[in-house]
């Protein structure tokens, strides 16, 4: 299935996937996995990748998330030429139901938000087997794994290659046991390290505002250019100071994981929002009608902080404070 119908978007993006997944095999470049004294090194890179292309971006942090999970479950890690993904969306819907089936399990169903459905060739997958959700690493050219194609209709994040996918009589093998994909503490570090790249999508939105500031002496432009600095060093810090607390306690003894990803996915969300306004006001239409990589990087910010769930998790943000112990 990898390669089969891809849309030119996606095709671009996941040949930046390629490319970044064989640097990383060449040890070119690194993702230092969550918790390993590096976490600063893995957000940074996450961070780089996403300001070259939010795309590509999206593909790469689901790789290196899978690699992550494999390591932290005790399964064997990604061989040299594939590409993971992480497909594990849970919206309303159908959804998937695994099966026991002789002495193995098969998978069947719609899964939906499954970035490189056409580039990936494994993906690690969330299914419901009884009352039970369970993790599962499948090959993604199975001949009963198939893209609904038309179903991602969005124009940000086109490229990322995100469509539903069917699945009939799938082959799977469980990763870890029931509910351990969302009860290690790396589930926590690795939302954060989505974040980590929607900062990087912010410092690509606002290159065009530097742009602005630096060919021409306007104080509103100056005002929009320090407005976005403060909020992208405050992002800046934050990141790293959660990369440092999450590599103080990697097996979040402390129980500080969930509070800390909540903190720093909503407020690096709130950074995009701004930049996105700021840089918006500042610029005007110019940049959005004329130069294509802007408009791009602007319309994929847009979708890609959607994974932020606005309220909701803001609303758990605040039942965390209130009752850490008790019933939210």
């Amino acid at each position: 299935m990898p390669g089969d119908q891809i849309p030119r978007p996606a095709a671009e993006a996941a040949a930046g996937f390629a490319a970044v997944v064989g640097r990383v095999e060449s040890g070119e470049l690194e993702f230092p996995l969550p918790g390993s004294g590096r976490t600063a090194d893995r957000f940074a890179a996450l961070r780089d990748v996403a300001a070259s292309g939010l795309c590509t971006a999206r593909l790469v942090e689901g790789h290196v998330d899978a690699t992550a999970i494999l390591a932290e479950l005790g399964a064997p890690a990604p061989a040299a030429g594939e590409r993971w993904g992480v497909w594990a969306a849970e919206p309303p819907g159908e959804g998937l139901t695994a099966i026991r089936k002789d002495s193995g399990w098969v998978l069947g169903g719609l899964k939906q938000y499954c970035s490189g459905a056409h580039s990936c060739t494994h993906a690690l997958v969330t299914a419901r087997a009884g009352e039970e959700r369970r993790l599962f690493a499948v090959r993604v050219d199975e001949e009963g794994c198939r893209p609904v194609e038309g179903t991602w209709q969005a124009v940000g994040m086109a490229g990322s290659d995100t469509p539903d996918v069917r699945f009939t009589d799938v082959p799977a093998q469980e990763v870890g046991g029931p509910e351990a994909y969302v009860r290690r503490p790396g589930f926590e570090h690795g939302g954060i390290g989505v974040a980590a790249c929607w900062y990087g999508g912010a410092l690509a939105v606002a290159r065009v505002l530097k742009e602005a500031a630096a060919r021409r002496a306007d104080p509103h432009t100056d005002a929009h250019l320090g407005a976005v600095d403060v909020q992208l060093h405050a992002a800046q810090v934050l990141l790293e100071r959660a990369a440092e607390e999450i590599d103080a306690d990697p097996l979040d003894s402390g129980g500080g994981a969930r509070l800390r990803a909540l903190r720093v996915r909503a407020f690096v969300e709130s950074v995009c929002e701004a930049v996105l306004e700021h840089v918006g006001r500042a610029t005007g239409a110019g940049p959005l009608c004329h130069d294509a990589r802007h408009a791009r990087d602007a319309a994929d910010l847009t979708v890609y902080i959607r994974q932020h769930h606005a309220e909701r998790d803001l609303a758990g943000l605040g039942a965390l404070l209130a009752r850490p112990e008790g019933d939210r």
